[in-house]
C-alpha cells in the first residue's frame, strides 16, 4: 500500500496554515483558498469544477475504500495530489464539526464578480440578497436557491466572506451548486437593467401581496436584512415592492424563509405557464 505523509502534531505549520484559512477571512481572500470539510461537500465542489489543492484525511475515520474512491474522483478531474494523513489530534484541531467523515481539503476560490456571471436561461430567475451578514442566513439562502433551481444568487453590498466555513456548512454544499455573484447595490441594479429583469423588492412600503405580481418573465426577487430591510435605492428602482401577508402579531420573518416563499411562488407561476 502506498505510504502517505503523516502529520502528527496539531502545531504542525500545515495545520496552522489551514486554521488561518478556516478562521480568517483576510487569509482566505489573500491566498484565494478555503477549507472544505466532509465527503458530500467535497464531491459537490468537484462536480462543480472547484480545483482541489490539498487533501487530508484521518484514517481511523475514513475507510480505505472511501479514500480510494475519493482519490480516483480527484485524479479523474485534475492533476494528481498527494493525500496527507492527519493524526486524531491534528484532525480534531481543524474539524468544524464531528460528522465530516475524516475529510478536510483545501480548494481554490472562484471569482464572483457580476462580469463573471454567465446566464444561459432565456428567462432567468435571480435571488438578490442585500447586505446579508449572518453566515447561517447566507447558507440557507443558497440552499433554498439550489432547491428552487434559481439561475443565480446575487449578493449586493456583501458583508460576509462567501467562503466562511459556516456559509459552506449551512448551505450543505449549495455554495458550490448555485451561481453566485457580488457587487454594490448600484452595480447589481445596473446588471439587472441590462438583463431586462422585473425587480421585485420585499418591503412594506407601497407594496402588493407577493401573489399579485407576475414572475413569468425575467425576474429578480430582492430581500434585505431582518433588522433594517432594503436600502432606499432598491425601493426607488424596483418595478414593484412586494410583501408576504402576515397573520400573526410579528411583522417579519427570517430572510431565508421569506426568500423561499417568494421564490417558490415564482416557480409555481412559471410551472403553470409552461403547462
Amino acid at each position: 500500500m502506498e505510504t502517505h505523509t503523516v502529520i502528527q502534531s496539531a502545531q504542525n505549520p500545515k495545520v496552522k496554515e489551514m486554521l488561518r484559512l478556516k478562521e480568517k477571512s483576510r487569509a482566505r481572500i489573500q491566498a484565494q483558498k478555503f477549507i472544505i470539510e466532509g465527503l458530500r461537500e467535497l464531491e459537490l465542489a468537484m462536480e462543480c469544477h472547484y480545483k482541489i489543492l490539498e487533501f487530508y484525511y484521518e484514517p481511523n475515520i475514513l475507510s480505505p475504500d472511501k479514500l480510494s474512491g475519493i482519490l480516483k474522483k480527484i485524479a479523474g478531474q485534475q492533476a494528481v495530489i498527494a493525500p496527507i494523513v492527519l493524526s486524531g489530534a491534528a484532525f480534531e484541531k481543524l474539524a468544524q464539526r464531528s460528522s465530516t467523515e475524516g475529510i478536510i481539503a483545501v480548494a481554490a476560490t472562484k471569482p464572483h464578480t457580476l462580469s463573471d456571471l454567465i446566464v444561459t436561461s432565456k428567462n432567468p430567475l435571480f435571488l438578490v440578497a442585500e447586505a446579508p451578514e449572518k453566515p447561517g442566513n447566507i447558507g440557507a439562502l443558497l440552499r433554498t436557491a439550489d432547491a428552487a433551481g434559481v439561475d443565480a444568487v446575487i449578493i449586493a453590498n456583501p458583508k460576509t466572506d462567501l467562503y466562511n466555513p459556516n456559509v459552506i456548512r449551512s448551505s450543505v454544499g449549495g455554495i458550490f451548486t448555485v451561481a453566485v455573484a457580488m457587487g454594490t447595490s448600484k452595480e447589481v441594479l445596473d446588471f439587472l437593467q441590462v438583463e431586462k429583469a422585473n425587480v421585485y423588492a420585499a418591503a412594506l412600503q407601497a407594496s402588493k401581496p407577493h401573489t399579485e405580481v407576475s414572475y413569468k418573465n425575467t425576474t429578480a426577487i430582492v430581500v434585505g436584512t431582518e433588522a433594517t430591510g432594503l436600502e432606499r435605492i432598491w425601493l426607488e428602482r424596483s418595478n414593484q415592492n412586494i410583501r408576504i401577508p402576515m397573520r400573526g402579531k410579528i411583522d417579519s420573518m427570517n430572510v431565508s424563509v421569506a426568500a423561499g416563499i417568494l421564490i417558490f411562488e415564482a416557480i409555481r407561476q412559471r410551472d403553470i405557464s409552461e403547462n
